[in-house]
């Protein structure tokens, strides 16, 4: 089996079978000439990543930087067999991101708060994160959309608290949210409602990554932890006997990946990558492969705001 390296990763070369999208056109036409050369070779790249090659030449071979937030399993996380590396869907999306532009990609792990700032500072030119794109966060970066967002309602087995969503169930509840999500304020909201119910506000737990919200949940802390609902699903999964799903809502809301705004030409430089791996499947591959629900799909877009 010969080796070759792919995107700064050494990895056996693949049966074109085992691939999706341009990926395995690639190889095909490499397979059917007798030739074996580095994927990172212009002969390797599929035409229309070639294309945007030659029409958004500045990133070419160059090395981004990446801010994260690597406590979401299934997205992004901590490699358990090698704490040093990122595995999930949004690493592979990156990369395959960066593939097809031909540039590579480090890491800076920071809060999940710190996204943004991190970016705009200068520290990362890139959040690929789970981050959802709304129109308060799109002063701060441009979004280029990527997928559906459907939030799950996580409770303690049996749903003492009988919370049916995000609604007055939650009234006198304890919540435990991430801090910066966009969950805070649609809980806060709930206010109003519950005082005119006479019934006391939700309270909210603020905390720095999604691993210490469902630990809440298991000591007893919190009642509540509404998230992504592949998030609440994992988390289900690895504790069955203690946790369930209550629910899962539909928020207004779509992930991105937030670039500077500053950049605009990068921005659609990635946008038309992301397309790309779209168009091919890729992108619904990567959901398969990282169990994260195929309904999430959909074409990327954009949200930019003045």
């Amino acid at each position: 089996m010969v080796k070759l390296h792919f995107a700064g990763i050494r990895r056996p070369w693949p049966e074109p079978g085992a691939m999706s999208g341009w990926r395995a056109a690639a190889v095909g036409a490499l397979l059917a000439v007798g030739t074996f050369v580095p994927m990172s070779a212009q002969a390797a790249v599929p035409a229309a990543c070639a294309e945007l090659q030659a029409k958004y030449p500045d990133w070419k071979g160059k090395t981004l930087v990446n801010a994260i937030n690597p406590h979401t399993p299934g997205y992004e996380s901590i490699d358990p067999k090698d704490p040093s590396k990122y595995i999930g869907f949004d690493i592979d999306l990156g990369e395959q991101i960066g593939e097809c532009l031909g540039f590579k990609l480090t890491y800076k792990a920071v809060t999940f708060a710190a996204l943004l700032t991190t970016l705009a500072s200068g520290q990362a030119d890139i959040v690929i994160s789970d981050i959802y794109a709304t129109e308060e966060r799109a002063k701060a970066a441009d979004f280029i959309t990527y997928s559906k967002v459907f939030d799950g309602v996580l409770v303690a087995k049996g749903n003492p608290k009988k919370i049916t969503g995000i609604n007055t169930s939650l009234c006198g509840t304890a919540a435990a949210e991430n801090t910066g999500y966009v969950e805070v304020p649609l809980i806060q909201a709930l206010g109003p409602e519950c005082k005119k119910e006479g019934k006391a506000e939700p309270t909210i737990q603020l905390y720095d990554n999604n691993a210490n919200c469902i630990q809440a949940i298991l000591a007893g802390r919190a009642d509540t932890y509404i998230n992504d609902v592949n998030t609440v699903d994992n988390a289900v999964k690895a504790y069955p006997d203690k946790l369930e799903k209550a629910i899962a809502v539909t928020i207004p809301y779509q992930v991105g990946i937030a670039v500077p705004k500053d950049k605009p030409k990068f921005r659609d430089a990635v946008k038309a990558a992301l397309t790309e791996i779209y168009k091919s499947g890729d992108q619904l591959a990567l959901l398969k492969k990282w169990k994260l629900d195929p309904e999430n799909l959909m074409e990327p877009g954009l949200l930019t705001v003045k």
